[in-house]
């Protein structure tokens, strides 16, 4: 279809997804001082929270993983512990979240972010369109839509991850009961989550996995969220980076009594084991695959488009990013193509954490308020 052509004096910018991501980065878009109209988010999902939200639901999760500032809304202050302790009328949540130990309700989370969504003119802007490619053009970039000065993709995980012996399994994912006897693939937070709902079903709980957990509070050590830890990072040779990124991505959930002690007592009960071994399904009524999601820049159409059609530089399934999270080679004064979310991190660790899709968006943010 044709595209639209935008006067160059125009702050014109453009969000490709709608997910939480995308909501992050329009609520900081909005508290920057960017209108409505001069911004286009395109996405398949009006509500930002529904895909996270389906599969939130799907694992049962009752508490977020992230801790007080784990929220899309554009300034720091107030966080969730704040609404929190005023809602309860406790001090308990700002003691928590000073030590780096609270984790909100989901149920807060959502209600939170639907406030952000509400308040921030999101409906304005959204068009409910799949982007299928962006062409860089002089002084912008050609989507589907129109063109745009400035674009930020954030599409999120391109797919649920099923082993080739598991395809026909439900996925962790995916609404789903429990049967009597359960095989659980996987050792992450996703599967941490499914022994524990199976076992509080009644159900006898197999664990499939190749290697035992990492046991971390947060899904990438504190240090990547620090100025200092970036910084290292970014200054280390990209097959050092590709490195400490397969190492982050091996499977984690927090460490605690609330974990330990269900499997602990289901194991004395036999109610619990753990198998390295596919052919452990044999018998069991029931497979969850807790196997996260696919990987890598090649896995997402768009993403991969955008890669070949331009020859930009990879190490293996990374994008690799300036470290404002912006593509080199195709942001320069009078343009920025920026990426947030899972597949911006070589620019930040944790992109796939509210966290991480706010570290691009202030970066993203920064350079559309700088042209306008």
């Amino acid at each position: 279809m044709p595209t639209e052509t935008v006067p160059s004096d125009t702050v014109r910018c453009a969000i490709v997804g709608s997910g939480l991501a995308a909501l992050a980065t329009y609520a900081t878009l909005r508290h920057a001082g960017v209108r409505p109209e001069e911004i286009a988010v395109y996405g398949t999902h009006e509500d930002p929270t529904e895909v996270w939200r389906t599969r939130a639901a799907a694992i049962r999760q009752q508490r977020m993983r992230s801790e007080s500032d784990g929220h899309v809304g554009a300034a720091a202050f107030p966080g969730l512990a704040v609404h929190e302790a005023a809602r309860r009328v406790t001090l308990a949540p700002l003691i928590a979240t000073v030590a780096n130990r609270y984790h909100p309700r989901v149920e807060d989370f959502l209600r939170h972010a639907e406030a952000v969504r509400a308040r921030s003119g999101w409906e304005q802007s959204f068009r409910r369109e799949r982007i299928d490619r962006i062409e860089p053009v002089d002084d912008g970039f050609a989507l589907d839509g129109g063109t745009f000065r400035h674009v930020l993709v954030a599409t999120g995980h391109p797919g649920l991850q099923r082993p080739v012996e598991f395809r026909e399994a439900v996925h962790a994912y995916e609404p789903h009961d429990y049967a009597p006897t359960v095989a659980v693939v996987g050792a992450g937070m996703a599967a941490a989550t499914e022994w524990l709902n199976a076992l509080a079903a009644g159900s006898e709980v197999v664990s499939i996995r190749r290697r035992e957990p990492v046991r971390r509070a947060l899904n990438v050590p504190r240090a990547f969220f620090s100025k200092r830890g970036l910084a290292a990072f970014h200054a280390a040779t990209g097959e050092r980076r590709a490195s400490t990124l397969r190492e982050l991505s091996t499977p984690s959930y927090p460490p605690g009594p609330a974990w330990d002690e269900p499997i602990a007592a289901a194991e004395r009960l036999s109610q619990f084991r753990v198998s390295d071994s596919s052919q452990t399904q044999n018998g069991v009524e029931q497979v969850i695959c807790a196997t996260g999601f696919r990987k890598g820049w090649r896995e997402d159409t768009l993403l991969r488009d955008l890669v070949e059609t331009n020859d930009l530089p990879t190490h293996g399934r990374w994008i690799a990013l300036a470290p404002d999270s912006t593509v080199p080679g195709l942001t320069d004064p009078r343009r920025t193509l920026s990426i947030a979310g899972v597949a911006a991190q070589w620019a930040f660790p944790a992109a796939d954490t509210i966290a991480g899709a706010k570290y691009a968006a202030h970066g993203f943010v920064r350079r559309v308020c700088r042209t306008r």
